[in-house]
């Protein structure tokens, strides 16, 4: 018998290129959530509210959001989790961790833009964790591609077959709103930001429809209907589900048009929470054990409390506040008095929590990436790998008398998972490495601001960082002495070859056969 506060929980990530109108999306799903009064408008003046997912400072002056952030609201008798994610390529890691903690996901594509890089690389991920996807082309109400255009560019370049639920009808000055294929119905658009659109239910032979759109638009739209039902087949919900076909949806986030369609369909369609792979075993997510894992580590959410705060996705059974759990790592047993969740950055404490749902635990460096909490099972989630860093700079101490601030600072932003920390074994100097050069501009501005450190960048020449192992420990030996200038530790203390160019790595590659050379942190 499934158990039907599992079956109501709807876990996703909404992911896309920047500027592509993610956290628009985002407040508009609180907004019919009743999570949030007024949107963010965030582009007023008079309205001097930021967006509500976007808390960091540096991202409230840059207006990118550089770390996920996690909301839930009812919606329709449903319990939603969002998780909205960094779309800046710096960023990426984040976002990759965060898909593993997700059943489904919607990606935001700009009607005008179309398809862009990082979010062929997203679409690479869901893909390879069979992740279902909606996409919803925003920016109806600027100028955009052809929607038969787009269609073809969503199948193309991100691989997987598409089915539009709902239709454009002109786009830019010209948008008259899209018919939803889905309840037949049409949408007139009006363009306000606050409130919702009226719905007519117009049977399109008849000549209502002309009387509300034209004539002319009228003719053109049964034209594309009849096109769609003729190019593409019958969506099927089994077929979204295996990951297999993305349903289409086309409005405009800011001003809410679209939304309401996407979220409707959305939750009656979109998985509940889903069996999640362990080393040891599948755990399903109506099992009666709690079990869960450790995907991300936020410092500061508020800059009163130096708090850090973990969060964990429930993979099954029920999570009770106060119960004793089993931290597999640690081999021992924590008890949570104040587990949380989110609304953005209003967070209010909970007593029990299911599985799908993502909850906050107060986190004082007990907790790492990837950290495992049972009821007394050894259970190890994989699939939560750190990439090999491309970007090196040596972190140098800027002001000597916050030796100890500096240290601390680094040590939370690393646990974040924000970057990575070598320490090179040959002077004994402390290299970041990033996955993008913002990182760097982060991590200053935050030691700076949460704990009153300042630090000093300053360049090392390297290519990559890769994690080596070997069985023959007399060859280990051997390519630690001779590399002994480029070697390092992580925090681990696993060591580390810091190699200064291609031609280096693939030298050493061949010359030490019975080395293995990995590049995710994950072996």
């Amino acid at each position: 018998m499934a158990n039907p506060e599992i079956e109501r929980r709807r876990t996703f990530a909404i992911v896309a290129h920047p500027d592509a109108g993610k956290t628009s999306l985002t407040e508009k799903f609180l907004l019919f959530g009743g999570q949030i009064q007024v949107a963010g408008a965030v582009k007023s003046n008079k309205i001097k509210k930021t967006a509500t997912s976007d808390w960091m400072d540096i991202e409230k002056q840059r207006g990118i959001s550089v770390t996920t952030s996690v909301m839930e609201f009812d919606y329709q008798g449903y319990k939603v989790n969002i998780l909205d994610t960094p779309g800046h390529q710096d960023f990426a890691e984040d976002t990759y961790r965060t898909l593993t903690a997700v059943d489904s996901v919607i990606i935001v594509v700009d009607g005008a833009k179309g398809v862009e890089t990082q979010t062929r690389k997203l679409m690479e991920v869901c893909r390879m964790r069979r992740t279902p996807v909606i996409i919803f082309v925003n920016k109806m109400d600027r100028e955009a591609k052809d929607p038969f255009d787009l269609m073809d560019e969503l199948e193309e370049e991100l691989a997987i077959r598409v089915r539009p639920l709902t239709w454009p009808i002109e786009s830019g000055p010209r948008f008259k709103g899209v018919y939803n294929l889905y309840e037949h119905n049409l949408n007139l658009f009006q363009p306000s930001k606050q409130v919702v659109t009226e719905k007519v239910e117009v049977d399109i032979a008849t000549p209502e429809l002309d009387a509300r759109i034209g004539p002319a638009l009228a003719d053109k739209l049964r034209g594309e209907l009849e096109l769609i039902e003729g190019v593409y087949a019958e969506f099927d919900v089994q077929e979204y589900l295996k990951g297999e076909v993305a349903p289409v949806f086309f409005g405009s986030a800011l001003n809410n048009f679209g939304v309401e369609e996407l979220l409707n369909t959305f939750v009656r369609i979109a998985p509940s929470p889903r069996p999640v792979q362990a080393e040891e075993r599948t755990v399903l997510p109506d099992e009666p054990r709690f079990t869960g894992f450790i995907f991300k580590i936020t410092a500061n959410i508020d800059p009163n409390h130096r708090s850090c705060v973990a969060f964990c996705k429930v993979c099954s059974g029920r999570f009770t506040r106060n119960a004793p759990y089993y931290h597999v790592r640690h081999d021992k047993t924590m008890r949570f008095s104040s587990p949380t969740q989110f609304m953005a950055q209003r967070k209010t404490t909970v007593d029990e929590a299911w599985a799908g749902d993502i909850i906050g635990l107060p986190d004082n460096g007990t907790f790492k990436i990837g950290d495992t909490l049972t009821e007394g099972e050894h259970l190890h989630f994989r699939g939560l790998p750190s990439f090999s860093p491309e970007m090196f700079k040596y972190i140098e101490n800027a002001d000597p008398m916050k030796q100890k601030q500096l240290a601390k600072g680094i040590d939370q932003l690393m646990d974040e998972g924000v970057a990575q920390l070598f320490v090179n074994q040959f002077n004994g100097r402390k290299i970041i490495g990033t996955v993008g050069q913002l990182q760097f501009e982060v991590i200053q501005y935050r030691l700076e601001h949460e704990y009153n450190a300042r630090c000093r960048w300053e360049p090392v020449s390297l290519y990559k960082a890769c994690w080596i192992e070997s069985d023959d420990a007399a060859e280990l030996e051997a390519f630690k002495k001779r590399k002994y200038q480029y070697m390092a530790k992580d925090r681990e203390g696993r060591d580390v070859f810091l190699a200064d160019s291609g031609y280096v790595l693939q030298m050493a590659q061949m010359d030490f056969k019975n080395i293995r050379f990995h590049f995710t942190s994950e072996f």
